[in-house]
């Protein structure tokens, strides 16, 4: 069974219809990609997932159980958890006080503190500066504490928005060597990226959406040999 199935999800934002019969599913343990161009449909994807915006049409099922009437911090406590686009870090709050809002539905504190100390070995940048206020981060620094942050939650399925949008190349690199470090220790993800290229390299599977449709899907070395794939995303010409 698919840890998590979305069918055939519509999504409008008052009259506009941003998505249009989407359907993807994301099998235990694998990293699927989600890619497209800006306003494709990518986020809005994740955050009816999340139960951020109701579907008008469709169904999510998680974890064996239908999802898509859920309050958002259901979602979470049943193991769906998101970092998203544009970081979302409480700025005001130190490092130490964003990771332990991570764990805010939790109460198995011995494994809490399992969990956060296998996110800082995985951003020890993050860990050396515990005490200072998020805000003062960098970016690339904010998006490790968001990541961080997610892992806390000890998700079965963990959804990354935009890890790479605004980030040095060098940062990216580190960031997606992350995402593969994530996975090969059990966790399944779902990522949406505009960085087509590092997504296809991350990923086992992929899905192309182009204004709020799924164009193309396939496993992710396919997609990326795809001519059709390569001029539209990778700057191939």
């Amino acid at each position: 069974m698919s840890l998590l199935v979305v069918d055939n999800l519509s999504v409008f934002y008052g009259a506009i219809e941003a998505l249009r019969g989407v359907s993807l599913h994301v099998e235990q343990g694998e990293v699927v990609t989600l890619i497209g161009a800006n306003g494709a449909g990518k986020s809005t994807t994740l955050r009816t997932i999340s139960g951020l915006l109701p579907p008008k049409t469709g169904t999510i099922r998680f974890d064996g159980q239908t999802i898509h009437n859920w309050q958002p911090h259901r979602i979470v406590k049943s193991g769906l958890v998101q970092a998203p686009e544009g970081r979302k870090i409480f700025a005001n709050l130190t490092v130490d006080e964003n990771l332990q809002l991570g764990a805010f539905l939790r109460t198995d504190r011995t494994a809490i503190r399992a969990d956060r100390d296998r996110a800082l070995e995985l951003f020890p940048r993050v860990r050396e500066r515990l005490n200072q206020q998020a805000g003062t981060l960098s970016g690339g620094e904010q998006q490790m504490l968001a990541i961080a942050r997610a892992l806390v939650a000890r998700p079965k399925l963990l959804m990354l928005d935009e890890p790479s949008l605004g980030l040095a190349p060098q940062l990216v690199r580190t960031i997606f060597q992350v995402i593969r470090e994530i996975n090969l220790a059990g966790t399944t993800i779902l990522l949406v990226e505009q960085n087509a290229n590092m997504a296809l390299q991350v990923a086992h599977r992929a899905y192309v959406i182009e204004v709020g449709r799924i164009r193309m899907e396939g496993p992710a070395a396919e997609l990326a040999a795809s001519d059709e794939v390569r001029k539209a995303y990778l700057g191939a010409h």
